[in-house]
């Protein structure tokens, strides 16, 4: 017993060394940043976020913006912008990427070759290069706003990006629809061609290695549970989605939040193809006001507490739901 406790206070020990050498060499890599700072007189702080912007945003989410703003507004639309890319693909990834692990499981031959085949295709190919790919398919095979593709009513698909009616009201329903003004459309809703291209790249991406994820979840369930159902007169659908589905998702979930946070990161390279993200706005912060580390902590904080967000959301999804549902 005695031994027992004395390595107990020989691990708190070791640990209260440690955390004190992290925080000293930290208190050290500050001091001597804050007095290098000081003798090439750069400014520090984050007063900056306070001083008028003096630069145009060309795409907003749900907060009005202007050049006469704060810099800190300024970030806070590129927050918005981010979290709209990345959530609208967290969203059409899952499901697409639901029907494509399904897809290769599929006892059509065709089917499940071409599911395959996008699979290693989008797998293989870097992010960066689809989302070039992407914006080029948009910005130079769609016509311009006067022969814009017209395959819905109200829906407009040309190289300006693309518009969609809105609703305005719910009793009784009306819907403001886009129409040519000049050189581009007016009213209703409008995808801009930096935004389409980002969300598909995101979407299709992120889709590839969900779907490998779901077929792998759905293989681990043990054949016989297949047997069994079918054997009780259960059709396919049904026993895939009330027997087999529910037990592949202990499985699925954990990876699966890997790539929810891996499309939040990925977002970050709608600086190539020119939306103004959250990095986007913070570079043109940075070169304006000189103030290179505090504009990079604020990037480094909002996406860590995107991502702790992410995660612990599906760890409580994980911990509530799944495992609680297949224990009963």
């Amino acid at each position: 017993m005695g031994s027992l406790n004395q390595l107990r206070i020989r691990s708190v020990a070791y640990q209260t060394l440690l955390a004190a050498a992290l925080i000293l060499a930290a208190w050290y890599l500050s001091a001597n940043v804050v007095e290098n700072l000081g003798q090439r007189q750069i400014a520090s702080g984050f007063g900056f976020l306070a001083r008028e912007a003096g630069f145009e945003i060309g795409e907003t989410t749900f907060l009005s913006y202007d050049a006469a703003d704060t810099y800190l507004r300024a970030l806070a639309v590129g927050f918005l912008n981010t979290f709209r890319a990345a959530s609208l693909a967290i969203i059409v990834s899952t499901l697409l990427g639901a029907l494509i692990g399904l897809a290769r499981l599929s006892r059509n031959w065709l089917l499940a070759k071409i599911a395959a085949g996008y699979v290693e295709v989008i797998r293989n190919v870097p992010l960066v290069v689809q989302l070039f790919f992407w914006y080029a398919v948009i910005t130079d095979l769609l016509p311009a706003p006067a022969e814009a593709l017209n395959p819905l009513p109200g829906v407009f698909l040309s190289n300006r990006g693309f518009g969609f009616p809105t609703l305005v009201a719910l009793a009784p329903i009306e819907l403001n629809y886009p129409v040519l003004s000049g050189f581009n459309f007016s009213g209703g809703g409008l995808l801009s061609p930096e935004f389409a291209a980002l969300f598909l790249g995101l979407a299709l991406y992120t889709a590839a290695f969900i779907g490998e994820i779901v077929r792998a979840g759905i293989l681990a369930v043990d054949h016989g549970q297949f047997e069994a159902a079918y054997s009780l007169g259960h059709s396919q659908r049904q026993v895939m989605r009330c027997i087999v589905l529910p037990q592949a998702l202990r499985i699925i979930v954990p990876p699966l939040t890997s790539q929810f946070l891996n499309c939040t990161k990925n977002s970050s390279l709608a600086v190539a193809i020119g939306y103004p993200d959250l990095v986007s706005i913070a570079n043109t912060t940075i070169n304006q006001t000189g103030q290179a580390i505090e504009g990079i902590a604020i990037i480094m904080l909002v996406y860590l507490t995107i991502s702790l967000a992410i995660s612990g959301f599906m760890n409580w999804y994980n911990r509530r739901i799944v495992l609680r549902g297949n224990k009963r």
